[in-house]
């Protein structure tokens, strides 16, 4: 037999967590391979990108799926158990589980992207059927987002979990990537930890230094929200320092009023929160390292009428 599919395994995998313990993510992986008596050959298939074996990468999937669904939840890294609604869905037999009886949960179409409003309008986008509507390149850019999404979830998960002297260091590697500066020998540094009067680091404006970014970081748990009391503060900072331009990067949320203030000097300050970070370091490969590159092509018509 071939590899079941992602969606195959969501069922067994419930069922199996369904005896309430905490299971790690390497013996789920071990058990669904004994269940599915998946041969020596089908354990070692790899996927084309020869990075993993194929079936740890649906299971992964499928892991992943309940648990935006809110029918798995994580006590721990890499650890798992069911919740409350994912014994319902065992008890009702609902061996047909995919992606698309997902979607009656709000947690994954938020996680797909979507809203019960759109779902109708967008299953074919996200889900093989023979009535498929949309074109590859479309099909691609969906999977692509809900790739992006969980990596980039999994990624401020890391951050948090990290020092406070490694996310500072983070942040200015981060900053130095989009092109401020040069690099971080000689653009962008964290500042010590003593005596920094409420700056964490800094880095040049351009190559040339004519100006500097003074930076705030706040490696924060989520739900910890970082209100208007912390925007003055690090105003007031920038100040002592003679500096006109800041940026203030959390790893959880900023509040309403904190995003509503605005400094009554000359003073600018940019407020990044965990998920734009996250996006960022995505974007300018900070923590996270290509996996595979697809490029999407057309015919350029210009060449042909050019000869």
């Amino acid at each position: 037999m071939a590899v079941p599919g992602y969606q195959e395994f969501m069922f067994p995998i419930l069922k199996l967590l369904s005896d309430d313990k905490v299971y790690y993510k390497k013996d789920i992986f071990d058990m669904m391979a004994k269940h599915f008596q998946l041969t020596q050959k089908e354990i070692e298939e790899k996927l084309p990108s020869q990075t993993e074996p194929t079936y740890i990468n649906r299971i992964g999937w499928a892991i992943t799926y309940l648990k935006k669904a809110g029918l798995l939840e994580s006590p721990s890294r890499a650890h798992f158990t069911i919740t409350n609604e994912g014994k319902n869905v065992v008890n009702k037999n609902v061996t047909n589980l995919n992606s698309k009886y997902l979607r009656k949960y709000e947690s994954f179409l938020e996680f797909q992207n979507l809203s019960h409003k759109q779902e109708s309008g967008k299953e074919d986008l996200i889900e093989d059927n023979e009535k498929d509507s949309q074109t590859p390149s479309e099909k691609m850019i969906a999977y692509y987002e809900i790739i992006k999404k969980s990596v980039c979830d999994d990624l401020l998960n890391k951050v948090i979990e990290q020092t406070p002297d490694f996310f500072e260091q983070l942040v200015v590697d981060l900053i130095v990537a989009m092109g401020y500066g040069g690099s971080v020998e000689d653009a962008g540094r964290a500042t010590k930890r003593t005596n920094d009067e409420g700056i964490d680091g800094l880095v040049k404006e351009d190559k040339l230094g004519l100006d500097t970014i003074y930076i705030q970081a706040k490696r924060w748990q989520r739900g910890n929200i970082v209100g208007r009391p912390e925007i003055q503060k690090f105003v007031g900072a920038l100040a002592g320092q003679g500096a006109r331009k800041g940026i203030f990067i959390t790893t959880s949320n900023f509040s309403k009023e904190a995003l509503d203030y605005k400094p009554r000097n000359d003073t600018s300050i940019i407020l990044i929160d965990g998920q734009k970070l996250v996006e960022l370091m995505y974007e300018y490969d900070i923590g996270v390292s290509r996996e595979k590159r697809f490029d999407i092509k057309r015919i350029d018509s210009d060449y042909f009428e050019s000869i």
